[in-house]
């Protein structure tokens, strides 16, 4: 994937994590994309290791893999701010 990918899904992402995530969420637009691209990160990880795949583009599993990194992303987050 480029790095427009990577900015647009981690938008995405973002978006979609805090507002599934109950509470007040840090940053911005910049942290909001970077939570996003965190959470990617996270889910094709970890969906890649449950043998689910990883986050190729953006289509409807690489979304949902990376909200769900990112919305793990935040919660770690939150715990230990």
């Amino acid at each position: 994937m480029g790095i427009l990918t990577w900015i647009i899904l981690g938008l995405i992402a973002g978006v979609l994590a805090k507002l599934l995530v109950p509470g007040r969420s840090p940053g911005g637009i910049i942290i909001t994309i970077v939570v996003g691209i965190v959470g990617a990160l996270i889910g094709g990880f970890v969906g890649s290791h449950l043998g689910l795949g990883g986050v190729v583009g953006i289509d409807l599993r690489s979304v949902a893999l990376a909200v769900g990194g990112a919305v793990l992303f935040l919660l770690i987050y939150r715990a230990v701010r």
